[in-house]
């Protein structure tokens, strides 16, 4: 038998593996389902993007470089600064990234140092369980900071005690959030990236959905909080662009952070192929297919807010492609998911596959069709119905 080291001994399965096994059994019985369950984008790629992919393609297939093409590097850094008013240099602030999960998993084994008392890594939950895997992969341990209802779906900065904070690592937050669709106001990061700097570890600052409101303005960056030491934001074109499959993100920031990751990446990866860093080009520079985009999802967004307020049905947050649900009646998120799956026919995301914090809520992802998401809006309507009479 081959040994292995304990920390892939004991990584636990991906919770979304289950749910892949509840839709095959009912695809296989026959079933017509609808899936609202992981986070896929179904959104057209736009036609543009297609083509700038395609004619990246070269005769001669090479390595790309490490740090990637300095094209990308200025059209992110371009966008940044038309975004998020922040002037950065393409050369020493901006990374970019094999997908933005290549950063979240791998970020811990370049900041955790036990000889030195920086052994944790802290996290918000409920959330996306990559973080903390990738913390524990590198042998930290793992605080848990929860989001509820009462603080805003925020974490309590202010609970954590200095000693915590002396230990800490790095600080993962991510917003607007998955999967409560929460936004963090600019004073939330200003405080976060303050006790960064305070105590010596790194604002990681996952902030994927940025370009996904509905309620609001735009949200803010923590990249905008006046000092990039100690900060990094990480971004990423599979949600803004209906990119998850080019696996196209960047990391910018604290130059002494990007830089050390620039001098690891020869070792441990690389930067996407060119063909797909010539696509990411041209999506960064344009905005009317993100406007697009996100009108796509707010109609998809309507149908389900009026039908859960025709119910008296909780729902929380205002961006995001994700509506974060009270289940009703008290029942364990579980429970509802596959009895929606069942009688229904629609899969959802248990919210205590985000961790025990989650329970109580169920995630819907907006992932599908508008017509998809009207046929499961009146699917949902029957069985609240059924439910809110029997």
């Amino acid at each position: 038998m081959v040994n292995l080291s304990p920390a892939v001994r004991n990584v636990a399965p991906y919770p979304f593996e289950e749910l892949d096994r509840h839709r095959r059994k009912a695809l296989e019985a026959g079933r017509d389902v609808i899936d609202f369950g992981v986070g896929d984008p179904r959104e057209v790629t736009p036609a543009f993007i297609r083509r700038a992919l395609a004619e990246g393609v070269e005769a001669v297939s090479s390595y790309p470089r490490a740090a990637g093409l300095q094209e990308l590097r200025g059209a992110i850094s371009g966008w940044i600064g038309r975004r998020f008013g922040v002037e950065l240099d393409p050369d020493v602030h901006v990374l970019p990234l094999l997908g933005s999960k290549e950063l979240v998993f791998s970020l811990a084994q370049a900041v955790v140092d036990p000889a030195a008392g920086r052994d944790l890594v802290a996290v918000t939950a409920p959330g996306y369980p990559i973080p903390e895997r990738g913390a524990r992969y590198a042998g930290a341990d793992v605080r848990r900071l929860p989001l509820d209802e009462t603080g805003g779906f925020l974490p309590d900065l202010g609970a954590v005690d200095p000693a915590t904070w002396r230990r800490t690592a790095v600080l993962w937050l991510n917003y607007p959030n998955n999967p409560t669709g929460a936004v963090a106001p600019i004073e939330h990061l200003r405080l976060a990236a303050g006790l960064a700097r305070e105590y010596g570890f790194v604002l990681a600052s996952d902030e994927a959905y940025s370009e996904l409101w509905f309620e609001g303005g735009p949200p803010p960056s923590a990249l905008q909080t006046g000092d990039l030491r100690n900060v990094v934001a990480i971004n990423t074109l599979s949600k803004r662009s209906s990119m998850t499959g080019y696996r196209s993100g960047f990391v910018a920031g604290d130059p002494d952070l990007v830089g050390a990751m620039k001098r690891i990446r020869p070792s441990i990866g690389v930067t996407p192929q060119e063909f797909v860093q010539r696509a990411s080009i041209v999506a960064w520079n344009d905005e009317a297919h993100v406007e697009r985009n996100r009108d796509a999802y707010a109609a998809k967004r309507r149908v389900f807010r009026d039908l859960f307020a025709r119910h008296d049905v909780a729902v929380a947050g205002t961006a995001t492609f994700y509506l974060w649900v009270r289940v009703p009646d008290g029942r364990p998120s579980l429970e509802w998911a596959l009895d929606l799956l069942d009688r229904g026919g629609l899969i959802v995301a248990p919210g205590s596959f985000f961790g025990p914090e989650g329970e109580g809520f169920v995630r819907i992802a907006l992932v599908p069709g508008l017509e998809d998401c009207e046929k499961a809006a009146a699917v949902l309507d029957g069985l609240l119905g059924r439910e809110r009479s029997a």
